[in-house]
């Protein structure tokens, strides 16, 4: 339930150095096929409504939240201990958990071009330059270039609000400017990893990337949870509903976490998850932010 200290160092100067690391091995695999099922037939739901689905960027790429409910819940995967281990090493102790959400990659169907997103910072707004976000991202299968892995940027989350275009809450806010991008190549360029099954990845939220197509021949949906470990003085504002049922579950899972959460009765949480939103209209920022530059 624990990393050793070298593995703890490991992902510390990873995050540092190339503002990404991946954890194998972090969960059991038959805990995320029962949520797996659930959330591809949930995605077909999504994909059924258009124009008004909660697509990132493209119609191939929907934001997707959990069935936040006891059927469905499991501490392995989103309460991690390993992965709460490695953000408090980077934000501070007890960080805030505010965000559960999740995207999935579309395989190709009639009326949907595969496309990429643009490369883009999901901090799309004027932040801090020290870590202040850490976002677990959890596939619920094997994620390979073939199926939609993210395309990553390792190292840019050095770069602020300076490298972008667009503004917070426009469904492609947060995109690199093309000169920066030619810039960083130069240095380092974009890479797109295979990642097991069982893995978990801890990304620093300022980090760029671009979600790819899913050319997978299976017509598999390929699911990665997301949620945000923000930094204990860090006032984000969002809150996660919860099944009244789970209140017990979170507080004893969650106390190495400052848990923004409501609970309210199952029956409301299954008819209201999949109402969230597209990703960059939810708000990352905090509030009363500090009207200094360092």
């Amino acid at each position: 339930g624990s990393l050793t200290w070298k593995n703890l160092e490991l992902a510390n100067r990873a995050l540092h150095h190339d503002g990404l690391v991946v954890l194998e091995n972090a969960i059991s695999h038959e805990k995320l096929d029962l949520l797996n099922q659930k959330m591809v037939d949930d995605a077909e739901v999504l994909q059924a409504k258009g124009d008004e689905s909660p697509y990132n960027y493209n119609k191939g790429n929907i934001q997707q939240d959990p069935p936040l409910t006891k059927k469905f819940f499991d501490r392995e995967i989103f309460f991690n201990p390993l992965a709460t281990q490695v953000t408090s090493s980077i934000v501070g102790p007890r960080p805030r958990l505010s965000f559960i959400s999740g995207n999935s990659a579309l395989p190709p169907s009639p009326g949907i071009e595969p496309k990429a997103q643009h490369t883009h910072s999901d901090a799309d707004f004027q932040h801090p330059s020290s870590p202040f976000a850490m976002v677990i991202n959890i596939p619920l299968i094997d994620i390979t270039p073939e199926n939609g892995s993210t395309e990553l940027w390792l190292g840019t989350h050095q770069f602020g609000k300076e490298a972008q275009e667009g503004e917070h809450g426009e469904r492609a806010s947060g995109r690199i400017k093309e000169a920066w991008m030619e810039e960083r190549r130069k240095v380092r360029g974009p890479a797109q990893p295979v990642v097991r099954k069982g893995s978990l990845v801890v990304r620093d939220l300022r980090l760029w990337h671009s979600g790819q197509p899913n050319w997978g021949e299976m017509g598999e949906v390929r699911v990665m949870l997301a949620m945000i470990h923000f930094a204990g003085w860090y006032r984000n504002s969002m809150e996660v509903n919860f099944s009244e049922e789970l209140r017990g579950d979170v507080e004893r899972w969650g106390r190495d976490l400052v848990v923004q959460g409501r609970y309210v009765p199952e029956k409301d949480v299954e008819e209201s998850y999949l109402e969230g939103k597209f990703g960059n209209a939810y708000d990352f920022d905090q509030q009363d932010r500090l009207d200094i530059e360092f």
